[in-house]
């Protein structure tokens, strides 16, 4: 056993702890926004783990070459940059169709930022009118 193949298994082992972390968010957080913030962020952290692990690991066994780091670093990549922009989109979603946000919840931006937004367009309005 290399140190690269260690390093890979270390980051493997990392990844799917973040991998069981998304998964007890899911589980224990009260409504959709909490569950996909927290399954998003863990899970992006565990593909990173894993994918870029199993690149590492196999750069360092008998059968792998620079091909498999090189690919593994692209799609963990392509996941870093599509994982949160879904989520985003899939809460904001979840939001306009009118899923109420959790009763605990203290703040709700896009609500004040909605409100001060049709605020703005009805001063633009009765100024357009008054002239």
């Amino acid at each position: 056993m290399n140190v690269l193949t260690a390093i890979g298994e270390i980051l493997v082992f990392i990844g799917t702890f973040f991998y069981f972390l998304s998964a007890l968010g899911l589980i224990r957080m009260p409504d959709v926004y909490n569950r996909m913030q927290t399954s998003t962020k863990s899970a992006t952290l565990g593909s990173l783990g894993v994918m870029v692990g199993v690149g590492i690991w196999a750069l360092g066994s008998d059968f792998g070459s620079v091909a498999w780091l090189t690919k593994t670093i692209v799609i963990a990549v392509f996941l870093l940059l599509t994982n949160p922009i879904s989520a985003h989109a899939l809460i904001r979603a979840a939001y306009k169709s009118g899923i109420p946000l959790w009763e605990g919840s203290v703040v709700d931006k896009y609500a004040e930022h909605l409100m001060s937004k049709a605020e703005k367009s009805e001063i633009v309005e009765e100024e357009g009118d008054a002239e």
